[in-house]
C-alpha cells in the first residue's frame, strides 16, 4: 500500500485513488466513472494515480446512500450542484420517502404471499387462489413495464 500523500502547500492530507477504493469498497473503476459524472473531483495526480480529499469519503457514502433511496446517479449530481455541500431539497426527500414506503408495502403483500404458498394446502400452487393473485400482479407488472418501455419519450 502506498502512502497518503501530503501536499506541502496546504498540509492536507491527498488519498490517492487505491486508498479511496479500499477505503470506499468502490472500484478504481466505479470513482473514475464517478469523477467523469461530476460526482466526485479529484485534486490532482501522484504519477498516474489521482488523488483526492479525505472528504471524498463522506460524498461516496452520500451517493451510496442515495442510491439506496433509489435516486439516479444524475439525480444525486443534481443534488451535489457545484459545490461542496449537498443541497438537499426536503420535499424532495419526502417524495422518495413515499414511493419507499409504497414499495415497502408491495414487498410485504409479496412476503406474505409467498409464505402463504409455502404452507398452502392446495395440491398445486397454481390452483391456490393466494398465488394466482400474486402471479397476476407479476404479469399486470410486467406488462406496464413493458408498455412504459415502448413509450415514445416527449
Amino acid at each position: 500500500m502506498l502512502p497518503p500523500q501530503v501536499n506541502l502547500r496546504s498540509s492536507v492530507i491527498l488519498l490517492d485513488i487505491a486508498e479511496v477504493s479500499k477505503r470506499s469498497g468502490l472500484p478504481a473503476a466505479t470513482l473514475r466513472f464517478y469523477e467523469e459524472k461530476g460526482l466526485i473531483e479529484s485534486l490532482g495526480r501522484r504519477g498516474l494515480r489521482r488523488t483526492f480529499d479525505p472528504g471524498v469519503i463522506e460524498r461516496l457514502a452520500l451517493i451510496a446512500l442515495g442510491r439506496m433511496a433509489g435516486f439516479s446517479l444524475d439525480d444525486i449530481a443534481g443534488i451535489f450542484g457545484g459545490g461542496a455541500r449537498p443541497e438537499i431539497d426536503r420535499s424532495l426527500l419526502m417524495v422518495r420517502a413515499e414511493e419507499v414506503g409504497r414499495k415497502i408495502q408491495q414487498l410485504e403483500a409479496l412476503k406474505r404471499g409467498l409464505e402463504h404458498a409455502a404452507v398452502c394446502p392446495a395440491r398445486d400452487h397454481l390452483e391456490c387462489p393466494s398465488f394466482q393473485r400474486l402471479t397476476n400482479i407479476a404479469g399486470a407488472r410486467m406488462t406496464r413495464a413493458r408498455s412504459r418501455r415502448r413509450a415514445p419519450r416527449r
